[in-house]
């Protein structure tokens, strides 16, 4: 018998509950983890809630990242023993494979040795917020030496990470957040500047950061009204990777604005990287080479125990974190 996290019904997070439930041995191709800690993402409040893009059968349970010791190795698994330190890429699908229990199964592929000198919280949160923003900024946006790119929502744990790959590869980073209380936190995490976009012309301190050619790249959680600006800002030939939809608002299509600069707006699920083998160890080289160098560090918002997940989803929901909540188990 272990813990795990489920829900019997679709609500807020006082519907989590921990219940005991008998976990089988791996199936083939599948490693079983003993968890030390659990990376948390809106993505499981999304599905907790009802408004993911999969649905929940219930009582379901739910998690996307996890890091931990291997307890067992399924039929046809090569390169993991017991007592390795692992940490998990995010699933296609966390209903088939949830991550919030104390002993889970997981595919292999999707299990990762770690560096050794990253703690369980770091370790569980690296995948999910790293991969997100390697798929859009490096595999997807080419990001390099001389671009300017725009981070929305930079106070999460993807727009940490977006800031951090930026600065990796001589990229400059331009943090865009919803008030000044955070300017000085994206300046010492990395940001090269720092627009408070319900305090400042979005478009108007683009163009004076960026300059005359613009911002090659935005990254973009948010939508809704921001599309303008952002667009607005964008040089000729730019790219906008949308990964969210956080605004309640309806998006405006700025047609003018890729009409006249020929601009690409470009849907992004992290999805697709996992998806492809390929893709997949191309982001893992990359993030574990940044993890291994100190250049990619996870930022930890605050930590929980596992006990305490329904208190975890609430901060989640509040929105004053920055950086990943963790939950230690």
């Amino acid at each position: 018998m272990a813990r795990v996290i489920r829900f019997h019904e679709i609500g807020g997070p006082e519907v989590l509950r921990i219940e005991n439930l008998d976990i089988p041995a791996p199936a083939p191709g599948e490693v079983r983890i003993r968890v030390k800690a659990l990376g948390i993402n809106r993505a499981e409040a999304l599905l907790r809630s009802g408004a993911y893009i999969e649905t929940a059968p219930l009582p379901s349970g739910l998690g996307l990242e996890a890091a931990g010791l291997v307890d067992a190795a399924g039929e046809g698994v090569d390169g993991f023993a017991p007592g390795d330190a692992v940490s998990i890429v995010p699933p296609i699908s966390m209903v088939r494979w949830p991550a919030y229990g104390e002993l889970i199964n997981f595919p292999a592929e999707f299990v990762v040795r770690h560096p050794p000198a990253l703690s369980w919280e770091a370790a569980a949160a690296v995948w999910m917020p790293y991969l997100t923003a390697y798929g859009a900024l490096v595999d997807i946006a080419r990001l390099g030496k001389g671009d300017f790119v725009a981070v929305t929502a930079a106070s999460s744990s993807v727009g940490l990470a977006a800031i951090q790959i930026a600065n990796t590869v001589s990229a400059t980073p331009v943090a865009i957040t919803r008030t000044s209380s955070k300017r000085q936190p994206l300046r010492e995490a990395g940001a090269a500047d720092v627009i408070a976009s319900q305090e400042e012309d979005v478009e108007k301190r683009l163009k004076e950061i960026a300059g005359p050619d613009g911002l090659r790249v935005v990254f973009d959680a948010v939508a809704g009204s921001i599309f303008e600006p952002l667009t607005a800002a964008m040089s000729p030939g730019g790219i906008l990777i949308e990964y969210g939809g956080l605004s309640p608002q309806p998006t405006p299509f700025p047609l003018a604005a890729v009409l006249g600069k020929c601009l690409t707006l470009r849907g992004y699920l992290v999805h697709e990287i996992v998806r492809d083998p390929v893709r997949l160890a191309a982001a893992k080289a990359f993030i574990l080479d940044g993890l291994a160098s100190a250049a990619l560090k996870p930022v930890i918002a605050r930590t929980f125990p596992f006990e305490q997940m329904v208190e975890a989803h609430r901060f989640l929901e509040s929105n004053e974190q920055f950086g990943k909540i963790v939950v230690t188990v």
